[in-house]
């Protein structure tokens, strides 16, 4: 029963620190639409859109630790798990070279 529980507040969670993450922000203008993955700043990403969840400095709290995900998962785990979610991460959160900015990110996270 405590289980269902906390799995419920986490999925609250997790839904409520998904949906702070997008809409309007001061810096949509200064994305480059180039498509190169370089020029896309991972680092401000995750910190807009994962650490409400998975901690500020990555080590884990309503979500799993990332601060060393790299050295568990390859950089393709870790874009799949992005874009179609797992477990109580919704998929979607981050798209596009986006997402693929992170996940390379993360790969090196070890």
């Amino acid at each position: 029963m405590k289980k269902k529980l906390l799995a419920a507040i986490f999925a609250s969670l997790l839904v409520l620190g998904a949906c702070g993450g997008g809409g309007n922000t001061a810096n949509d203008g200064d994305k480059d639409t180039s498509g190169d993955v370089a020029s896309v700043d991972a680092e401000k990403i995750v910190n807009n859109k994962c650490i409400s969840c998975h901690g500020n400095n990555l080590e884990g709290g309503g979500a799993p630790a990332l601060n060393n995900i790299g050295s568990k998962l390859s950089e393709t785990e870790i874009h799949d798990i992005i874009i179609n979610g797992q477990g109580g991460m919704p998929g979607g959160l981050i798209k596009g070279e986006e997402a693929e900015a992170v996940s390379k990110w993360l790969a090196e996270k070890k």
